[in-house]
């Protein structure tokens, strides 16, 4: 007689404990609104990367934020030191490459979060200044080539690495990514199964062509690349089925229920190690680790499943919030038009359908192709046989009614609306922060990197 199948070690109700928090009350969903802005750490006068150790390094910035803030909490992985949790809410923590990551606390509205995070990143900008070097959010480290990455002591970083490379020609940009992007991510409520499953396919059709509006790398190492963002270029060539548009998120059938079937076909990167450390998880997709184990006489816990959420990077990544990816971080001046574009769409829902109108039958091939043209063409680009700074206007547009409705609720402040000031510029002229920035290159070579950054720096 065959063994009975061993049952998997969770269940499906505990699969989606992690979404139930806002899917069970059956409401649309609290309406708050994060951020979380990765900047590069620079000289400001060079350009060249902040490292991670030193007395002028990121660490060292990471060690006066917790020593001088009464209330912060430092985190360690292992015994390296990656980031510090804020007394008043948010968190600074390090990215692989040395970037400096500010995570806000959800707020209540668009004008909120843009004081809430104004005031923390001036007092970042303050402390790095007291060590010599800026901050500068963007889309990717403009000075800093490939091999000149000094990478900050994550356990998980060797673990990542090994994966994408063993991934061949797939995967052959995730180190790049890791290293050298940037991004502005904002995430989202939902509330229930209906409410998710709508904002779910309206925000993974509306990534693509909202992308052009945004784009902002077109440097690497200091010089043009030939891409109008290397970020969106990079991320093209990394591992798709975890990066990108997800298919499943596109149909109009899209749920919870599908979504985890999906992620449970991914295999898991990295998981908890005994030192509490991030260590290489067997590769076999989640769903047969949880019946076959991680290989040590353990199977994956609730814990695990959170980690491996986190292990996707889509465009809109699904956990406790809606996670929106896909754009090039903006320059300091425009960060806020992040989480103004998508609060708009995404929360008011005559906008969402009217996007999912404009966007619907649009496959993921189709998606793929844009971005890889949005990389290189910025608003010049096509989604679909269509012009996509088009596209890009009227989800603009749309956003645009969907904050002045919450404005007439009362559920956001009037001076949300000139956080889309730079996107109306954008979709008016078609020039994209990009190409701004290899104007700016092109007219003085010489003095570029330190231009750039007075420019662009969060001030202190």
């Amino acid at each position: 007689m065959a063994p009975a199948p061993v049952p998997p070690s969770l269940s499906r109700a505990e699969l989606r404990a992690v979404f139930a928090q806002q899917t069970g009350a059956g409401t649309a969903g609290r309406g708050l609104v994060g951020i979380e802005v990765e900047a590069a750490a620079l000289d400001p006068a060079t350009g060249h990367a902040v490292p991670y150790a030193g007395p002028g390094g990121v660490r060292a910035l990471l060690e006066r934020l917790a020593a001088g803030r009464p209330g912060a909490v430092p985190q360690y992985d292992r015994t390296a030191l990656v980031g510090v949790r804020l007394p008043e809410g948010g968190s600074v923590s390090l990215e692989h490459g040395g970037a400096v990551e500010y995570s806000s606390p959800p707020c209540s509205c668009v004008a909120e979060l843009a004081e809430v995070t104004d005031r923390a990143l001036r007092g970042l900008a303050a402390a790095a200044g007291w060590f010599g070097f800026a901050l500068v959010p963007g889309a990717q480290y403009p000075f800093t080539a490939p091999g000149e990455v000094d990478w900050v002591p994550h356990s998980r970083t060797p673990v990542m690495r090994r994966h994408f490379e063993g991934l061949g020609p797939p995967g052959s940009a995730g180190v790049q990514v890791m290293s050298l992007a940037l991004s502005t991510q904002v995430s989202l409520d939902y509330g229930g199964p209906a409410d998710l499953a709508e904002k779910l396919r309206v925000l993974s059709a509306a990534s693509t062509p909202a992308a052009a509006l945004f784009v902002n790398a077109p440097l690497e190492g200091g010089r043009p690349c030939g891409w109008l963002s290397r970020r969106m270029a990079y991320l093209s060539r990394t591992d798709p089925e975890r990066t990108g548009v997800v298919p499943t998120l596109l149909r109009e059938d899209v749920d919870v229920e599908a979504f985890i079937d999906w992620a449970l076909g991914l295999p898991m990167i990295h998981h908890e190690s005994p030192d509490g450390g991030r260590c290489a998880a067997p590769p076999e997709p989640f769903g047969t680790l949880l019946r076959e184990g991680f290989g040590d006489g353990s199977r994956p816990g609730p814990e695990d499943w959170r980690a491996h959420l986190s292990q996707i990077f889509s465009d809109v990544r699904l956990r406790e919030t809606l996670e929106l990816r896909a754009v090039d971080g903006p320059p300091y001046g425009a960060l806020c038009a992040a989480p103004a574009f998508w609060t708009g769409l995404c929360y008011h829902p005559p906008s969402r359908a009217a996007a999912w109108e404009l966007l619907r039958g649009i496959g993921a091939a189709e998606h793929r192709a844009a971005v890889r043209d949005i990389a290189r063409r910025g608003t010049a680009a096509r989604l679909a046989g269509r012009p996509v700074r088009e596209v890009a206007a009227e989800l603009l547009r749309l956003s645009e009614t969907g904050l002045r409705a919450r404005i007439a609720e009362g559920a956001e402040r009037p001076e949300a609306l000139e956080f889309l000031a730079p996107l109306r510029e954008v979709a008016a002229s078609g020039v994209t922060f990009a190409q701004r920035t290899l104007d700016r290159l092109r007219a003085d070579p010489a003095t570029f990197p330190a231009r750039h950054i007075a420019r662009h720096r969060i001030p202190g």
